[in-house]
């Protein structure tokens, strides 16, 4: 299976926000190569937010280009087999922590958001991943900081798409 038909059936089971679910879906319909960088009507990107339950608190990177506080996430590549495969490598590429877990039961949420030129939009799929006990977190080059949040820090210094991520993830847990 492609990752172009992974990104569909995910999508196609991905429960709630109906209306964007579909939008994501007929971008996708409308370019087979949506899921790529090179795609400049705007590619499906995979995002993860790093949870510490144990200790109520996320890992979030802040971000080099944007400055902005922000769950890890990216682009998918090549090498990805799947799209939760490619949250779990973007998650592990810029937390530096080996030995997260995606949350069972898929993506968490969908964003939506618009990016400067070339392109134009991310269609991302944001899922959560359970940082190990005692994990321990690199800076990556894609980072200027990394840092663990309280959940009630969260909205004092992130988006409002981070904290819904935040809630959502909450719910599942």
């Amino acid at each position: 299976m492609s990752l172009y038909d992974d990104v569909v059936l995910v999508l196609k089971g991905h429960e709630g926000q109906d209306e964007l679910r579909q939008a994501y879906l007929d971008h996708l319909a409308e370019h087979s190569d949506g899921v790529w960088k090179a795609c400049h009507a705007g590619h499906v990107t995979a995002s993860a937010l790093v949870v510490d339950p144990e200790h109520g608190r996320v890992l979030l990177t802040l971000h080099r280009k944007l400055r902005m506080w922000l769950q890890m996430g990216g682009h998918c590549e090549p090498g990805d087999a799947t799209l939760a495969a490619a949250a779990l490598r973007e998650a592990t590429e810029e937390s530096g922590i080996s030995g997260l877990t995606l949350l069972p039961g898929g993506p968490v949420r969908l964003d939506r958001h618009a990016i400067p030129a070339p392109c134009h939009w991310h269609f991302d799929v944001q899922y959560a991943a359970l940082a190990p006990r005692g994990a321990a977190h690199a800076i990556s080059d894609e980072s200027l900081d990394l840092r663990w949040f309280g959940y009630d820090e969260v909205p004092k210094v992130a988006d409002d798409s981070v904290v819904r991520l935040l809630e959502g993830t909450r719910a599942r847990i």
